[in-house]
């Protein structure tokens, strides 16, 4: 019956919910919508055993039980507490549950209602929770956990035909040795939630992941150089480097790991950043105590990668409102940046006297308004010449990069004037306060004011 390519549907009875899961355990094709999980489907019937039609209600350990799952994660349990708050304020209004669990599948802080405790613990979505695969066969947590992806498992998706009501979708959080460390879910009980509104989830549960992945590097590294590297394709995770003041990096994420080849054995002996990177000295030798914006050159070639360099905590500044804007996520938002330093590329952008010419420009009149037009005059170029070279030599749109060199000014000034916010918004060339606003929180993830008062 599995071979049928009959849709996945909430009418499924258990008896023929069972009857798919064990002709896919068989190696038929699986139903349509199915495909995603098939191997988790394998693996519950062959390798752990998991009876679908088994009734029992997931278990529920009790606190004194829970406690020695918790303690290992209590440093990542706190660094947390923010991101699942904020997944949770989205997510709530729509029933759902948030779940952090460990790499045995049990949830070790959750947030939920609960004036609908009795229910989520009925389903065991609810603190203390145990939603290892092997025991509960194919589900959002388990199966993040057996393949370290994020997975959206959507009712009858489930292997168990008791949890054919449940929708839940995992993340994974990697820790500093880029090894799985826990998983962030959401879930949720309802009978007529429909396959496209439970996928919106999926997507806000993998960006809280990150966020807490990246807020508990810097945490880690907080006396080192971080380094946020934008990814080559949009979507895809970016870099986390952690580097001292020799320029050794002492830490990366797991993606950095991967993509740079990079494990525990080379970076305890000590991997120069200019053996990956193009040297450039004078980045680490800046007393910004913001970011910095920049673009590396990956070492002989062309290539490059946009960036954000945070300088260390100082003791000298180490107010909560300094720390917690250092310890910020800052990868969720680094593709839309402007960067301040252009690379050289391969074939075509801007010549160098021409991108010289145009950034001092843009510094000598960051008050004054600019258009396009009068960029193109200073480069030489027609409109359309200058906009495409423009972006070819930096990576962004002149208008981007005006905007964050208008907001570079803006923290200047915050920091080292006396200046009200609106007049500082009209010297550096916004239009009022509010727009100044709007860019500084984009960019930098707070406000003017907030900016200002963390400044000793």
């Amino acid at each position: 019956m599995g071979s049928s390519g009959r849709p996945t549907s909430s009418s499924d009875t258990p008896a023929q919910h069972a009857e798919d899961v064990y002709s896919v355990a068989q190696g038929n094709p699986p139903p349509i919508g199915i495909e995603q999980v098939s191997a988790s489907w394998r693996r519950s019937a062959t390798e752990h055993g998991v009876d679908p039609l088994n009734s029992e209600a997931p278990r529920i350990l009790l606190p004194n039980e829970l406690k020695d799952f918790r303690e290992p994660l209590d440093e990542l349990i706190f660094s947390a507490q923010e991101e699942i708050d904020r997944l949770y304020r989205v997510v709530r209004e729509a029933g759902y549950t948030v779940l952090l669990c460990d790499t045995a599948g049990v949830a070790v802080e959750h947030r939920g209602d609960n004036a609908d405790a009795s229910r989520f613990r009925y389903w065991g979505t609810w603190l203390g929770g145990v939603w290892s695969e092997a025991i509960e066969g194919t589900n959002g947590i388990g199966t993040c956990i057996a393949e370290e992806r994020p997975v959206t498992v959507h009712r009858s998706q489930h292997f168990r035909s008791r949890h054919m009501n449940l929708s839940c979708s995992g993340a994974p959080i990697f820790g500093l040795d880029g090894r799985l460390m826990a998983v962030l879910d959401v879930s949720a009980i309802d009978p007529h939630r429909s396959e496209r509104a439970h996928a919106l989830t999926g997507a806000l549960t993998v960006n809280s992941a990150r966020a807490i992945e990246e807020r508990f590097f810097r945490e880690h590294f907080h006396h080192e150089w971080i380094l946020a590297i934008a990814p080559r394709e949009e979507g895809a995770p970016g870099m986390l480097l952690a580097v001292d003041g020799n320029q050794r990096i002492v830490g990366a994420n797991r993606f950095a790991r991967i993509s740079l080849l990079l494990d525990d054995r080379g970076l305890q002996a000590g991997v120069s950043l200019w053996t990956i990177f193009e040297p450039d000295l004078d980045l680490f030798r800046r007393r910004d105590r913001a970011d910095i914006s920049t673009r590396l050159v990956i070492a002989g070639s062309n290539d490059s990668r946009s960036a954000l360099v945070t300088p260390p905590v100082q003791t000298a500044w180490r107010d909560a409102t300094n720390v917690a804007l250092h310890m910020r996520p800052r990868l969720d938002v680094i593709g839309s940046l402007a960067k301040m330093a252009s690379a050289p590329q391969a074939h075509g952008g801007l010549s160098p006297s021409a991108m010289r010419r145009v950034r001092e420009y843009i510094e000598a009149h960051l008050g004054d308004s600019m258009d396009l037009a009068t960029l193109a005059a200073v480069a030489g170029l027609s409109i359309h010449h200058f906009a495409r070279e423009f972006k070819q030599s930096t990576g962004f749109t002149p208008h981007h990069y005006l905007t964050q060199k208008r907001v570079e000014q803006a923290q200047e000034m915050l920091a080292h004037t006396a200046l009200s916010l609106s007049e500082i918004a009209y010297a550096v060339g916004f239009s009022d306060q509010s727009h100044l606003a709007r860019h500084f929180r984009q960019i930098l993830g707070v406000t003017p004011g907030q900016f200002r008062w963390s400044q000793p």
